[in-house]
């Protein structure tokens, strides 16, 4: 698979590329117990404690592509994961496959029949 996500859609299987410039935000998630005198202790919360997010967009694409992508975020309701891969230059040049939900997507009526879009991506764990 290429880099990004496969949508299936009344037009077939498509591959869908996001522009260049994704950004990735990762938060580690942590237990903390705070005490008077100003010491604290930490521990990270879960076995995988490291909350990652991808932000996408897709400008000025036709409308069918735009609908064919906005209509895949839709049918997975931000529930069913997906496979989305990125280019990892940290794996030698290589690619990396994450397993992701869509929970957010904006679209937005550029001119014409071009569209454009954003989404945001959560990193999940699971089989």
């Amino acid at each position: 698979m290429a880099i990004g996500f496969s949508t299936t859609s009344d037009h077939g299987n498509r591959q869908i590329v996001p522009d260049k410039g994704l950004s990735s935000t990762e938060t580690p998630r942590v237990l903390m117990a705070s005490f008077g005198d100003g010491y604290e202790q930490r521990i990270a919360n879960g076995i995988n404690s490291l909350e990652q997010t991808f932000s996408l967009s897709f400008k000025t694409r036709p409308k069918a592509e735009i609908d064919d992508i906005i209509a895949f975020f839709v049918s997975r309701k931000g529930v069913t994961a997906f496979n989305y891969k990125v280019s990892d230059s940290n794996v030698g040049g290589g690619e990396t496959t994450y397993k992701v939900v869509c929970d957010k997507w904006t679209k937005t009526y550029a001119y014409d029949n071009f569209y454009s879009a954003t989404a945001n991506f959560r990193r999940v764990y699971e089989a």
